[in-house]
C-alpha cells in the first residue's frame, strides 16, 4: 500500500468516532477520495437540466467510485431504498422482499431498471461491509449498494424524500428504511412504494414508470 492510500485509510478510520470531531474527519476523508473521481462535473448539484438531485461522489459495494446523478440517476428508471448493515428491524426483511423484485425483473436489472440501496450509516458501512451484506442476502451484482461521506449521504437522502421535518424523528435511522423511491428521470416521474408491500406491487409501480414495460404483468 502506498503512502497516499495509507494516509487516506487512517483518515477514514479516525473519522469513525461518534463525536462531532470524528464525523468531520470522516467527511474530509470521503471528500479526498471523491476528488480522485475523473469527471467533468464536480459540482454538488448536477449542472444540466432541472434535476433536484446532487452529483456527489459515492462508492459502490464493489469499491467503484460514482457520481450520484450523472452515473446512477440520469435518464434511468431507478428503485432506491435506504438501509444499514447493522439494522435488525425492517432492513433485512425489506432487502429480502426486494430480492424477489430483482428476480422478477431478471435481465432488466442493470439494463432497463437500476436498483440501489444507500446506507444510512456511512461512518460504519464501508464498501467492504456493504459487499458482505449483499453477499449474505444473495444479491446479484446488478443491484448496487452505496456509501459515501455522511454529509453527502444526508443530502442525497433529503433530496430523495427520505426525511421528516421533525428533527427528533428524522434522526432515527429506522424511520427511513420503510419505503422504496421509484422514478424515471428521463420523464421526471417519481413515486414511492412501501418496502414491505407485496413484490408484485413494487413491480407494478416500477412498470408503471417504465414505458417499455407497460404491458408487463405478474400473477
Amino acid at each position: 500500500m502506498n503512502e497516499k492510500k495509507a494516509i487516506t485509510r487512517r483518515e477514514i478510520l479516525a473519522g469513525m468516532g461518534l463525536t462531532a470531531l470524528g464525523m468531520i474527519g470522516l467527511n474530509s476523508a470521503w471528500q479526498k477520495l471523491g476528488n480522485n473521481i475523473p469527471h467533468t462535473n464536480q459540482n454538488r448539484t448536477a449542472a444540466e437540466g432541472n434535476t433536484p438531485f446532487p452529483n456527489v461522489a459515492l462508492y459502490t459495494h464493489e469499491g467503484k467510485a460514482v457520481r450520484f446523478y450523472d452515473d446512477l440517476i440520469r435518464d434511468k428508471v431507478v428503485a432506491i431504498n435506504m438501509i444499514y448493515a447493522q439494522c435488525a428491524g425492517i432492513c433485512p426483511i425489506a432487502t429480502a422482499n426486494l430480492v424477489q423484485v430483482q428476480n422478477m425483473l431478471g435481465e432488466r436489472v442493470g439494463r432497463d431498471v437500476f436498483m440501489y440501496s444507500i446506507t444510512l450509516q456511512p461512518e460504519l458501512d464501508t464498501p467492504e461491509v456493504l459487499r458482505q451484506y449483499a453477499e449474505r442476502h444473495g444479491i446479484q451484482s446488478s443491484w448496487k449498494f452505496l456509501t459515501g461521506a455522511p454529509e453527502d449521504i444526508k443530502l442525497v437522502r433529503y433530496r430523495l424524500g427520505f426525511f421528516d421535518r421533525d428533527e427528533n424523528i428524522d434522526n432515527v435511522k429506522e424511520n427511513h428504511t420503510g419505503m422504496v423511491r421509484i422514478g424515471n428521470d428521463a420523464l421526471n416521474r417519481w413515486s414511492m412504494a412501501p418496502a414491505l408491500s407485496e413484490p408484485q406491487q413494487i413491480m407494478a409501480t416500477i412498470n408503471h414508470l417504465d414505458p417499455r414495460a407497460v404491458h408487463t404483468r405478474h400473477i
